[in-house]
């Protein structure tokens, strides 16, 4: 079927490689990488190019019941759909089964998660009235943090193709992660009836094995091998998974650009709680391991409310990010520059540690769509102490946040800059991992 004379015209038309100018048209089926990406160079990264004379939804107030349903004409997914002859009503009706599948298995759907200003916080960090912080809530989503929204739209690409007839078999998901990544693939997948096999460090918890098991998802300890290149073992073995026949089920750009489509869900979801003519937050402090989520929450936050800076937050036992932002001159901290140098600028970081270990990727992988946040909206990379990741946990929790460190490390780099902010700044930040 084709889009009836009231629907709302598509926002994406396609996608376009940061690093190398490659085009992929947005009816193609599964574009997860850039094409002239290979094993000898995986240096690319493939981003949404949009209509720039359609503007994000917006609607009045907080939309109701599921972004991915108010967001539609606005998501890379639903775009590749329409192309193909999918109508509004046909999409609505995928995202709509597909969210109650997820429901069903995490208790809770992709509803609108709160927003708002925390006294608590605000008064603790002494803010006046005017100022404060502004805290999004992902505690309470599915599988307790913002992951599943990237995940989502690869979902709901795959399901697109396969009622399209794109797609007539059902390779195995694959996603390395040991941490919220990995619970949100595996909560979606058995939704889904998907088999996923989940890649995981040595030192994966055997409480969070124990989750992964419950719900059905195929779990791989890597250790590093002798001939193995540098970076995280989990990730060779992911890599090796794919070129075999796995999909890319992950939070990574340069592996699923599909990842940073259903990301864009939690900035524009802020930009809308904003009430009309209320003051815009001055700036937001976003935790960053693969760089997926700042780079997202960036990217929708900025088409609603383009005055607010974003700085990303890495902690001081893995900064490969505030590395490269340091490497670069100012001038080469555009994405279309910045990518000639990957190799000199983004590396991994030797021996991550940190308790917020969520975050503790050795590489920014998607550090050219964070630099490109960071440089469009005058924001920068901050370093948080391990002593201000911990306080920042504590005062989340005793603001009243059910918060791992992992989660609240956004605030521990408010803490860490908090001699640049004055008192009567908004600021935003995310509650991003439930504490388990």
């Amino acid at each position: 079927m084709t889009e009836g004379a009231g629907a709302q015209p598509m926002r994406v038309v396609g996608w376009r490689c940061l690093v190398c100018a490659a085009t992929v048209e947005i009816a193609t089926p599964m574009p997860w990488r850039c094409p002239n990406s290979t094993d000898a160079d995986r240096h690319h990264a493939l981003a949404i190019v949009n209509d720039e004379t359609i503007a994000a939804s917006t609607g009045t107030g907080p939309p109701a019941g599921s972004s991915f349903l108010h967001h539609d004409p606005d998501l890379a997914w639903a775009a590749y759909a329409a192309a193909n002859g999918m109508d509004e009503p046909e999409r609505h009706a995928l995202a709509g089964a597909l969210d109650d599948a997820v429901a069903a298995v995490a208790g809770v759907g992709f509803h609108i998660t709160p927003f708002a200003r925390s006294d608590a916080l605000s008064d603790a960090l002494g803010f006046t009235p005017d100022g404060g912080i502004w805290v999004k809530d992902e505690t309470h989503a599915v599988a307790g943090s913002q992951k599943a929204r990237h995940l989502f739209t690869i979902l709901l690409h795959l399901r697109a193709a396969e009622q399209l007839g794109h797609l007539t078999e059902r390779p195995r998901l694959a996603i390395a992660s040991c941490g919220n990544a990995a619970l949100a693939a595996a909560t979606l997948a058995q939704a889904a009836n998907w088999p996923i096999d989940v890649y995981v460090p040595t030192w994966m918890s055997d409480g969070f094995g124990d989750e992964l098991d419950r719900l059905g998802a195929t779990i791989h300890r890597c250790d590093r091998r002798a001939g193995d290149p540098p970076g995280d073992p989990a990730m060779h073995r992911f890599r090796q998974a794919v070129a075999a026949g796995a999909i890319p089920f992950t939070v990574q750009g340069p592996e699923n650009a599909l990842a940073l489509d259903g990301g864009r869900t939690i900035g524009w979801e802020i930009g809308a709680q904003l009430a009309d003519g209320e003051r815009a937050l001055d700036a937001m402090y976003v935790q960053v391991g693969g760089g997926a989520f700042a780079a997202s929450l960036g990217a929708g936050l900025h088409d609603l409310r383009p005055t607010t800076r974003l700085h990303a937050v890495q902690t001081e036992g893995c900064a490969p990010l505030e590395r490269a932002w340091r490497l670069a001159p100012e001038t080469a901290r555009d994405p279309a520059t910045a990518g000639g140098q990957w190799s000199s600028l983004m590396y991994p970081w030797d021996d991550p540690q940190s308790a917020a270990d969520g975050i503790l990727d050795d590489e920014t992988y998607d550090w050219l769509a964070v630099f490109d946040a960071m440089r469009t909206t005058g924001g920068s990379p901050i370093v948080a102490t391990e002593s201000a990741v911990l306080a920042a946990n504590q005062l989340a929790r005793d603001a009243g946040f059910d918060v791992s460190v992992t989660g609240s490390a956004g605030l521990a780099g408010v803490l860490a800059a908090s001699d640049r902010i004055d008192v009567t700044e908004r600021i935003g930040v995310v509650m991003s991992g439930i504490a388990r």
